[in-house]
């Protein structure tokens, strides 16, 4: 198994038992009072939380040009052709595509966008690069949802990154209802890492990216966590947003109504905190899913 060179491994996973380790990362890496577009108390909610709902980071006049470019993006045979475009198994239509933020220029712009990056900046205290960014769509009438995970055990053990530095931002391009299968968050789940059982199989994001599989958790702590800490089912109009920290527990549902759900998905991760050799697997994940071009967004 390739260990990280130098760097201690904080957070161990993948081990023969599930471990629970408390966090030993700041959530919010700023200094009190650093200026930024997030007001103090919700900072400081998202400190306690672990996520921050925004009901319009962008607005209605901009979402229909990122839904025209997603609709763009998963309906070119060129892209679904593409290694980063990962396919519904049991409808065969795309699932997610990585990478979006060098594939469009449409993307990259919302990446490069101060209501984004800059509160990426904030709540990370740093410069920041982007870890991922996909879109995904979840077409009604049987799409399957995304199994209760931490990133976080996927970055630290697949990816290599050595500490809790990173945020992720999922921003609406369809309207969330309860029912379409939105984004479910158990709050403060993001103090406690939990190690999940098993070793990584080589090549594993082959699969976990159409089903999760290696690094979940049990059944047992899934029902332990959500007891204490409770599940958050995030809803909201298209361009709304959820910031979320990268050690949340969190999941989604199938879609079986018939009104999609898609949305476009980016990780911001600290230029302070650049990958490493993976901590839990035998080889590093493909670039267009755990980037290693560290360069500070601009």
């Amino acid at each position: 198994m390739t260990t990280a060179t130098r760097i201690p491994d904080l957070y161990p996973s993948r081990g023969a038992t599930e471990v629970a380790t408390p966090r030993k990362d700041p959530v919010v890496w700023s200094a009190p009072g650093t200026p930024g577009p997030i007001a103090g108390s919700a900072l400081q909610s998202f400190e306690r939380d672990g996520f921050l709902a925004i009901d319009q980071l962008i607005g209605p006049d901009e979402v229909p040009l990122y839904h025209r470019e997603l609709e763009r993006l998963v309906t070119d045979p060129a892209i679904r052709a593409d290694e980063r475009s990962i396919v519904e198994p049991k409808t065969q239509e795309i699932r997610s595509v990585f990478e979006v933020h060098k594939i469009s220029e449409v993307f990259a712009n919302l990446v490069r966008d101060e209501r984004v990056v800059g509160r990426a900046r904030q709540i990370l205290g740093s410069d920041v690069y982007v870890h991922q960014s996909r879109i995904n769509v979840k077409p009604g009438f049987g799409a399957s949802g995304f199994y209760w995970h931490s990133d976080f055990e996927t970055w630290h053990a697949e990816d290599g990154l050595p500490n809790m530095r990173t945020v992720s931002v999922s921003i609406a391009l369809t309207e969330n209802y309860d029912t379409n299968g939105g984004l479910m968050i158990m709050p403060g789940s993001h103090q406690t890492f939990l190690g999940c059982a098993g070793a990584t199989p080589k090549d594993n994001y082959k699969k976990s990216l159409q089903m999760q599989d290696a690094g979940t958790p049990s059944d047992e702590a899934l029902t332990a966590m959500a007891s204490e800490y409770g599940i958050k089912l995030f809803t909201g109009k298209a361009g709304s947003a959820t910031w979320f920290d990268c050690n949340c527990m969190h999941g989604s549902g199938d879609n079986i109504t018939p009104f999609p759900r898609s949305n476009v998905f980016i990780v911001f991760n600290s230029v302070e905190n650049e990958a490493v050799e993976p901590f839990a697997a035998p080889v590093r994940r493909p670039t267009f899913i755990g980037a290693r071009d560290f360069t500070p967004v601009r």
